[in-house]
């Protein structure tokens, strides 16, 4: 197989030179003005990275009204941000010319680029997210990708070696688990799991689902993936509203059982992390992000980030903006810049720039583990 614009090129005995053609001008379209660092991006999470996919879905976990995307230079696309989101910004940095696009609404050449499975609510387990209405969930993201897989391999003419080769290049990202927390675990009124499982056993539940999941991916043809740690979700401006209207206080403000819960299946993640890139999934490099050191920075070097508000949403009603998320048409905060949060649970477009940019290229493995995303894009 030889490379076309850093692209593959098939010759296999029986294709016509009009189906050649045919190919060749995909990959042209694709291509054109731009150099990506990687030939495609695939994203799995939660409302996070959601650019969409939860639009015509009937829940409350959805986006697509004025104020989210006031910032953005499409307006209103059912981000859960005021501007670019996480993965928008790595894409940026990864060299895309356009942002990668929500599964909901492509299909084409375009899938080739990469595409966006997030769905706002979506968990690890099946169950987390329904107390919001409908979603997607990691085991029916990677179904998608499937179909999506089916797309590609047209475009290779069936050319299996040629979609495995062209997709061990590609980087995937994941980044679950908040949901399974915050709309599950820590529901008791709604969910089980709570009276089922102790917090060190449903980590260890979580992470052997999870680690089901992603090799499901590898299995697929995933060989770079990125998967990102949970940040401090008991920190958040909903749980510290929650945990102030209860007079629970302590003295970080922060509810400590959900950050500790945190902790233990960020741990696990990263040991799930080192067995795959040890032999467990043979030419595989996974790279763990530490979004809870990121979040932690965010507060103790607020200042020198430019923030000036880290415990209080942009947009939103009640205690700490915290206890209604962002409604149609409020009116947000003056400077978006000066807040870590753009709503009751969402960091806003400026943090989105800080941990994307540590995550491409810090040197630090604090950070990232064992290496940034800029070192896997050219591994």
């Amino acid at each position: 197989m030889q490379l076309l614009w850093g692209y593959p090129t098939l010759k296999m005995k029986g294709f016509s030179d009009l189906i050649l053609a045919i190919l060749s001008l995909f990959w042209a379209v694709v291509r054109v003005g731009s150099d990506p660092q990687v030939p495609c991006l695939f994203i799995f999470g939660d409302s996070l990275v959601d650019n969409g996919n939860n639009n015509g879905m009937i829940t409350l976990a959805r986006a697509n009204y004025m104020p989210y995307g006031m910032d953005f230079s499409q307006g209103v696309t059912g981000r859960f941000s005021n501007g670019r989101t996480f993965v928008d910004v790595l894409a940026q940095l990864l060299g895309f010319p356009d942002f990668i696009p929500p599964f909901a609404s492509t299909s084409g050449p375009a899938v080739l680029r990469g595409l966006n499975y997030g769905s706002g609510a979506a968990g690890i387990r099946g169950e987390t997210g329904n107390n919001l209405g409908g979603h997607v969930s990691m085991d029916e993201q990677i179904g998608n990708f499937g179909r999506t897989l089916e797309e590609i391999r047209i475009y290779f003419g069936g050319n299996n070696y040629a979609v495995q080769a062209y997709l061990s290049k590609c980087i995937f990202f994941s980044g679950m688990g908040s949901n399974d927390y915050l709309n599950n675990y820590f529901m008791p009124n709604y969910y089980r799991s709570t009276s089922d499982y102790s917090p060190s056993t449903f980590a260890t539940v979580l992470i052997q689902d999870y680690s089901r999941q992603l090799t499901q991916l590898y299995n697929m043809g995933a060989r770079k993936v990125v998967v990102t740690g949970l940040g401090r979700i008991g920190c958040i401006p909903y749980e510290m509203a929650r945990l102030n209207n209860n007079r629970n206080r302590n003295s970080s403000r922060c509810n400590e059982s959900i950050n500790n819960a945190i902790l233990q299946f960020n741990s696990g993640l990263r040991r799930m992390v080192d067995r795959f890139n040890g032999g467990q999934l043979p030419g595989a490099k996974f790279v763990y992000v530490d979004s809870y050191q990121s979040s932690n920075d965010l507060v103790v070097n607020a200042a020198s980030y430019g923030f000036e508000v880290v415990d209080k949403a942009c947009c939103g009603v009640g205690r700490n903006n915290g206890v209604i998320t962002c409604l149609p048409l409020q009116q947000p905060c003056n400077d978006r810049r000066k807040y870590s949060f753009w709503d009751s649970f969402h960091p806003s477009e400026a943090a989105n720039i800080i941990i994307a940019n540590k995550s491409y290229s810090s040197k630090s493995r604090a950070d990232v583990y064992p290496m940034n995303i800029q070192q896997l894009a050219m591994a």
